[in-house]
């Protein structure tokens, strides 16, 4: 048996403990039927103890790889990050997908953040060896909502990757770092374009990619993260986002990186990292037992609840009863 508990163990046994002891008294005075309403209250509230400390099996083994390494993808979340020249017709944001699925795939055990950037950046996924919140992190993520877009520059998230890698530096400055900018390069601001060469001592490698065609795409309006509404209009005509590769050019050598332009024809080049950095290791994987407490639990009160309904309608009757005898 293995406790996982949710709060300190002294805490828990602070609460349980006196409530149990309350029951156990009870019980020990009690007669009759009274005795059995305190024994189930007595395993109930044992029962609630031992749901806190979640208690579960060991289930089997699995091996691991533990990379020191971080990862930190700088997203491009615009709205013409849903224009459809990727693979033919489909969104941007379907390849880019693949790409980070692809780099995490390659580098098992790392740690990832994500940023993403529209009108301002944001720290979406902040430095985490969970691989599934990054997945999920992911699969949600939608443009910005047409009506609020008001103009973007590709270089908005400057400034947060700079401060997000210095204070992972600062923390655990051994570790190796890595930034992949995924985009697709279209300023849409009048400012100028800010500069990444902050981040660029920061970082060992990565790489800027870049999405679209010169051809251009069409893009649907979005709404609450819905990308499924008419096609953007301008003076007319549908308007088409096309990818600009000198602003990405010029990202990746602020960076030091390589820039990749990507198709889904087109393999994903991506850097090696030291050997070394890399440890296997195992994890122990756990069967959680507590929602077998929790329907023990549940059982219980609906005990509790059955009797005290029944006291109350006894109650009720008798309480009639005797307005009836007073009235009479």
């Amino acid at each position: 048996m293995i406790l996982q508990p949710d709060l300190p163990v002294p805490l828990i046994l602070a609460v349980v403990l006196p409530i149990a002891g309350l029951a156990v008294w009870r019980l020990v005075r009690g007669r009759g039927a009274g005795r059995l309403v305190w024994a189930l209250r007595v395993v109930l509230v044992l029962a609630c103890g031992l749901l806190l400390v979640r208690p579960g099996i060991v289930s089997g083994e699995a091996q691991t790889l533990v990379t020191d390494v971080d990862v930190v993808f700088v997203v491009d979340t615009t709205a013409s990050i849903v224009a459809e020249d990727w693979d033919g017709d489909r969104p941007r944001l379907e390849g880019l997908r693949d790409d980070v699925q692809e780099i995490v795939d390659r580098y098992p055990g790392a740690r990832y953040s994500v940023i993403t950037f529209d009108a301002d950046a944001i720290v979406r996924v902040p430095l985490t060896s969970d691989a599934t919140a990054l997945r999920s992190s992911m699969s949600v993520l939608r443009p910005e909502a047409t009506a609020n877009s008001r103009g973007s520059s590709v270089g908005v998230a400057a400034e947060l990757l700079e401060d997000t890698l210095r204070a992972a530096d600062d923390i655990t400055p051994e570790r190796i770092r890595m930034v992949f900018y995924l985009g697709d390069g279209e300023q849409t601001s009048s400012g100028e374009i800010e500069s990444f060469a902050g981040s660029a001592d920061l970082i060992d490698g990565g790489a800027v990619l870049g999405y679209g065609t010169a051809e251009g795409g069409p893009m649907r309006t979005t709404a609450f993260g819905d990308s499924s509404g008419s096609y953007i209009l301008y003076q007319g005509s549908t308007a088409l986002s096309v990818i600009d590769p000198d602003n990405l050019r010029g990202i990746a050598d602020d960076l030091g990186v390589d820039y990749q332009e990507r198709s889904a024809e087109a393999p994903l080049d991506l850097p090696e990292i030291p050997t070394e950095t890399t440890v296997e290791g195992a994890t122990t994987s756990v069967a959680d037992l507590s929602w077998i407490v929790a329907l023990a639990i549940a059982v219980l009160l609906a005990v509790e609840l059955s009797r005290a309904t029944t006291l109350l309608a006894t109650a009720a009757r008798v309480a009639s009863h005797r307005r009836r005898g007073e009235a009479s």
